[in-house]
């Protein structure tokens, strides 16, 4: 078996890796290159393999610098089916068709000055009807379930705690009578933010793909992070200023939305300053990705859950307001009262947020929140890193603005956080690769991980290619892995899901005896199991659907 690293190898953006055995050939993500104009013009280039020849592709999330070339590998010759969680599949029908029409736009917008200056027409790199045709591809699946994709290769979906659906992927590989199992950790979050459950902690593993956008560096406490944009926002708003905050649609947005609604609700001393002041979701995309959200109940943590059965919408307030049109849009900069701007994109390389911060970086009673990692060679580390004059459409601007990086809220891991992943695989991997991350991350992490656990890791520097190795270990085989998992705790947890879903249903399953009982078969385990996501995911479904009839009333 081969691994080639055809993206996120020497960055954090245009995740991609290729998996290769004598049968069979599938992708690990899809991702758009995403900074400057190098980084951009990199989605141009031909795929480092055949389109035609991938059978399926695995998908971790549903944020571009993952998933945002699926359309192009379509339109290429691609014709498989598309793995991933089904909250995933709900996003990519927002992201992609969103992407589809950026590039229909900048195309349109780059042919009018080639016009003008007697240079060739483009075409953009695809459209909404190449993203459409993409949407066609897409299976989605349930977390915990599993899958046969073809008859040597099983995957299952764990939840990664970055953004909505996103996945760590356990996939067994089996070619001849030996059997591997790779971990492909996506993009992991933190633990303990809201929304979101926390990343899952995998066991075994002969090999492990692994992100490292923060291997170097750790977060401030996300509590500490939320008291300092409630007093940037306080502080702003009594100066007469607008708070700009660039965040990435799905995933930051809503992690926002929740904060405010929680500290709206909880918090008395501000009371006065936040009743009058609206907090404006400026972007289309993200609007509909928190309808998305909304609609994804079941995949929330349990302190969201419960706030949804109370009867409290959690991603929702009374000064929480969403612009769709353009126009509504540009009235927000004509209006001068204090207010929030919550705006995409995250790193301020294009969208609305970028009219924004036109029209507030001049401003010293104004403020921009970064609240998100900022890539390399994009506007938002520009100004993060202290860029006093910047250009935007064609016009100089000052930066008279405060400018504010609060790390705690970002969605991925740190460096802590990904250790501590690691660190909870009970045998060491045969082999670990570490992608997505900055040069210098990657080096750190891996020495960080070879002192302290002894690793070896591999760290991928450009596109490159590895042959897997797996005959001087033990290789964990999926009826092995299975059997693990049938455990008294795992039993119980089943069981603790069922009870919690209705009692009718209870009442079927243990009637039936197919719950009840410690000892049972493996298969009938991974049975008993998917039947129950289906259920659960039904189950908080409908009760967010009641709450929001009722609130409706």
């Amino acid at each position: 078996m081969k691994i080639k690293f055809c993206g996120a190898s020497s960055g954090v953006t245009g995740s991609c890796h290729l998996l290769t055995t004598d049968k069979h050939k599938v992708l690990l993500d899809c991702g758009q290159f995403q900074g400057g104009k190098a980084q951009e013009a990199m989605n141009y280039e031909p795929f480092p393999f055949e389109p035609s020849e991938v059978e399926c592709v695995i998908l971790s999330h549903a944020h571009i610098d993952h998933c945002g070339r699926l359309p192009l590998l379509v339109k290429r010759g691609f014709t498989g089916k598309i793995y991933c969680t089904d909250a995933t599949a709900d996003l990519l029908d927002v992201m992609l068709k969103d992407s589809g029409y950026i590039h229909e736009k900048d195309a349109e917008w780059q042919n009018k000055r080639n016009a003008r200056a007697g240079k060739p027409q483009i075409e953009p790199l695809y459209t909404v009807a190449d993203s459409e045709e993409t949407l066609k591809y897409v299976e989605p699946v349930l977390y915990d379930q599993l899958i046969e994709i073809n008859d040597e290769m099983r995957i299952v979906f764990n939840d990664a705690g970055h953004i909505l659906g996103s996945a760590i992927t356990e996939l067994w590989v089996k070619e001849g009578e030996k059997e591997n199992k790779i971990v492909f950790s996506g993009d992991l979050g933190m633990t303990d933010r809201p929304i979101l459950k926390d990343p899952t902690y995998i066991k075994k593993a002969d090999c492990v793909i692994m992100e490292t956008t923060y291997g170097n560096r750790n977060h401030g406490e996300n509590a500490a992070s939320i008291k300092q944009l409630i007093d940037i926002v306080v502080n702003t708003a009594r100066r007469g200023g607008t708070i700009v905050i660039p965040s990435f649609a799905v995933g930051r947005t809503q992690e926002l939305i929740f904060e405010f609604n929680k500290f709206y609700e909880e918090n008395n001393e501000y009371r006065k300053d936040l009743d009058k002041l609206n907090v404006y979701v400026d972007s289309p995309m993200a609007t509909t990705a928190t309808e998305v959200f909304r609609k994804n109940a079941q995949v929330f943590d349990e302190e969201t859950k419960a706030y949804i059965l109370k009867g409290d919408n959690p991603l929702d307030f009374k000064n929480l307001k969403f612009t769709r049109s353009t126009e509504e849009s540009q009235a927000l900069n004509f209006d001068r009262s204090p207010k929030v701007i919550i705006s995409a994109s995250g790193m301020c390389e294009a969208g609305r947020i970028r009219h924004h911060l036109k029209h507030n970086l001049w401003d010293p009673k104004s403020s921009v929140v970064f609240v998100g990692y900022q890539g390399e060679g994009t506007l938002g580390r520009a100004l993060i890193e202290g860029k006093k004059d910047i250009t935007l459409f064609g016009e100089e601007v000052h930066v008279n603005a405060e400018i504010y990086n609060l790390e705690g809220f970002s969605g991925h891991a740190d460096q802590n956080g990904l250790f501590t992943w690691i660190s909870k695989f009970e045998q060491k991997p045969k082999q670990v690769f570490l992608v997505h991350g900055e040069e210098q991350s990657k080096k750190d992490f891996a020495k960080l991980i070879h002192d302290k656990l002894g690793y070896d890791p591999v760290v991928v520097l450009g596109n490159s290619e590895f042959e897997i190795d797996m005959n001087e270990v033990k290789v964990l085989n999926m009826e092995e892995a299975v059997k693990e998992s049938a455990t008294d705790d795992d039993v119980q947890k089943v069981r603790n899901k069922i009870s919690g879903i209705h009692t009718e249903i209870e009442d079927v399953l243990y009637n039936a005896n197919l719950a009840m009982g410690n000892a049972l078969p493996e298969d009938q385990l991974v049975k008993i199991n998917n039947i129950v996501q289906e259920l659960e995911k039904t189950t908080i479904n409908l009760g967010s659907a009641v709450n929001e009839d009722q609130h409706g009333e």
